[in-house]
């Protein structure tokens, strides 16, 4: 799966496979746990993953009851429920919308960021849904240099997602992910990409 273009990167072709070319959305899972030192050493990688005055507003809810996935599976659509209900482990991702408050803390170089650039309602909602949208990026790639598979999905009811997890009215749901280790099983050929000159412009 090596390509010409390998050759500047700093990570070695195995390494690109696995986070990248060889990687898929799956839907199917071994039937193994996912340990919560995994998870944990995952998210204190991707921590760093750069975010606006370092807001890191994404916060996680994992799902690994049965009480807590009986809740959680009305939300899902029809077409998500039944991969959703074998997953070894279900996470969902949603942006805090009250991150600010937190920033004298993380952005102690200007502390008054709270304030001066997130008093106003809209544009707190706006930031924090843009960079836990990086977050969930990071935390996507981090989970596949475990060895895991992810299966991303939006397809939920938002808002009765929100009210069975986040029923502070400060968190907005985005992301659910499927996760476990892979199953093995052939996933689904890889979709086209657009190349690099459609993408992207020299001015």
């Amino acid at each position: 799966m090596t390509t010409a273009l390998s050759a500047p990167l700093k990570l070695d072709d195995e390494t690109q496979d696995l986070l990248f070319r060889a990687a898929r959305t799956a839907s199917e899972f071994a039937d193994e746990p996912v340990a919560e030192e995994t998870v944990r050493a995952v998210y204190d990688l991707v921590k760093y993953g750069p975010t606006e005055f370092n807001s890191t507003p994404l916060r996680i809810v994992l799902i690994r009851s049965e009480e807590a996935r009986a809740r959680l599976l009305p939300c899902m659509v029809d077409a998500n429920r039944d991969k959703t209900g074998r997953a070894p482990l279900v996470a969902v991702l949603a942006a805090d919308i009250d991150f600010h408050e937190e920033l004298p803390r993380l952005f102690p170089f200007f502390p008054q960021a709270k304030d001066v650039f997130y008093g106003d309602a809209a544009v707190r909602d706006h930031s924090a849904k843009l960079n836990a949208g990086l977050q969930i990026a990071y935390f996507i790639i981090g989970l596949r240099a475990a060895g895991l598979d992810v299966g991303p999905m939006s397809g939920f009811d938002a808002e009765a997602m929100d009210r069975e997890f986040f029923p502070d009215g400060a968190h907005k749901s985005l992301v659910v992910l499927n996760i476990g280790k892979p199953s093995g099983e052939a996933g689904h050929p890889r979709l086209p990409r657009l190349e690099y000159d459609e993408v992207v412009t020299t001015v």
